[in-house]
């Protein structure tokens, strides 16, 4: 009970991995884990002839373990014979194809229907095969319509020049350091991830710029203008019995887009892949991706020009998340992210704060992806010396013991010389 998310999870895996399964069934097992437990995860999955049954929204992971990806869509499951990347692949022509064929039937259908309202009633015998095909074709009409791509950019409030400065900061707990003597000016288009193993001190580090917590020593300096949007890990408390659009009215009933659009809050709800119905839908109804979807719908709403998302990917859905990264990627304020998802942390941050333990935040520039690039080759020049320094020491030299000599052999060596002269 006194253990955190991360560390409950760490030992659930611990005790499924030492029975040495034949099958491996993980619902979502990298939520909560830091990126080094992933990593290290995935390569006890793929070693050895594993047999993994695995649900999970993490694209790298289903990329680095799988080699099949069976898709649940509308009550069909499709079988893809290959990885996540083959799997997106193949996934696009068949859509393309199906709305191709859709379309086609929707617009036979509309001919057959006219044939359908002028047959005689009293000849319900004439051509049966004909009416059974319209049914038929009816289904088929009823495929997927092209996917309109949705552009979702909330208004971003104005911004200073003064953002947020700290300035000598450093947080303990005790006798453990969190954060010591960390100094960083954030600058307008900052886009920063934070990386470092779970209880490194990432989410008080956001406690202390959002002010819930003070700094032990050192100051935090936040500008007049800076609006904060703060998604967390925990959730937003809601009434089980609020429906979802109200939830959303409580905010407000019209909210300003980027470009100028007004839409009202059930379009933006849609926007968000909440359909008609999943809005007069009470909240206790919803599943636990769903209420992140809301929680993640109502920071965004508020406009806020400084956004920070701590662990957005847990519980949602790949398609929620192309959603929200198609909105982060032209999201024009500060941005701070805490994800142990590394596609979502290459694709969206430039700059890393990394969580190095006993209270050191080093500051790298560039994503996940370049920084453990560095580390790699860093990893293979220590071992390279290591190889080179062991091959360098000279190797001791092996004491030669001299053979006893009997006293013939003296005698003949004595003989010697004369023999030679």
């Amino acid at each position: 009970k006194d253990l955190s998310g991360g560390q409950k999870k760490r030992l659930s895996l611990a005790k499924l991995l030492i029975d040495e399964p034949d099958v491996y069934v993980l619902d979502e097992p990298t939520n909560h884990l830091d990126i080094e437990t992933i990593e290290w995860l995935e390569k006890l999955l793929t070693t050895g002839n594993k047999t993994v049954l695995l649900v999970s929204h993490d694209r790298y992971f289903l990329g680095n373990v799988c080699n099949e990806i069976r898709e649940l869509d509308r009550g069909q499951l499709f079988i893809y014979k290959g990885n996540y990347r083959y799997f997106l692949e193949k996934k696009s022509e068949r859509e393309t194809i199906d709305v191709a064929m859709a379309d086609k039937s929707r617009n036979l259908l509309r001919r057959e229907l006219e044939w359908m309202r002028r047959q005689p009633q009293a000849r319900g015998t004439k051509s049966k095969a004909r009416i059974e095909a319209y049914y038929d074709l009816e289904e088929k009409a009823k495929g997927p319509k092209k996917n309109e791509s949705v552009q979702l950019s909330v208004k971003v409030s104005r911004q200073g020049s003064k953002i947020l400065e700290l300035e000598d900061v450093s947080k303990s707990y005790g006798p453990m350091t969190i954060i010591k003597d960390f100094t960083y000016t954030f600058k307008k288009g900052d886009r920063i991830g934070l990386a470092g193993k779970n209880g490194t001190g990432k989410s008080t580090f956001l406690n202390l710029i959002t002010q819930e917590i003070t700094p032990d020593l050192g100051e935090v300096m936040v500008g007049e203008t800076t609006k904060y949007g703060y998604y967390k890990q925990g959730g937003l408390a809601f009434k089980g019995d609020e429906r979802v659009l109200d939830i959303v009215k409580n905010v407000a009933e019209y909210i300003e887009m980027a470009n100028g659009d007004v839409i009202t809050a059930s379009q933006l709800l849609t926007l968000f892949l909440f359909p008609p119905e999943k809005q007069y839908a009470f909240v206790n109804k919803l599943s636990g991706g769903e209420k992140k979807r809301l929680q993640l719908m109502r920071v965004l709403m508020s406009n806020p020009n400084f956004l920070i998302l701590d662990e957005p990917s847990n519980d949602l859905d790949i398609d929620t998340l192309n959603v929200l990264e198609e909105f982060l990627v032209n999201y024009s304020g500060v941005f701070i992210l805490v994800s142990h998802d590394r596609y979502l942390i290459d694709k969206l941050t430039e700059q890393l704060f990394i969580f190095e333990g006993e209270g050191a935040i080093r500051i790298y520039n560039g994503n996940y992806a370049d920084y453990k690039m560095e580390q790699d080759l860093q990893a293979k020049e220590d071992k390279l010396k290591k190889e080179t320094a062991v091959k360098n020491i000279p190797a001791p030299e092996a004491k030669v013991e001299k053979p006893k000599i009997s006293y013939k052999e003296q005698i003949e060596y004595q003989e010697l010389e004369k023999a030679i002269d």
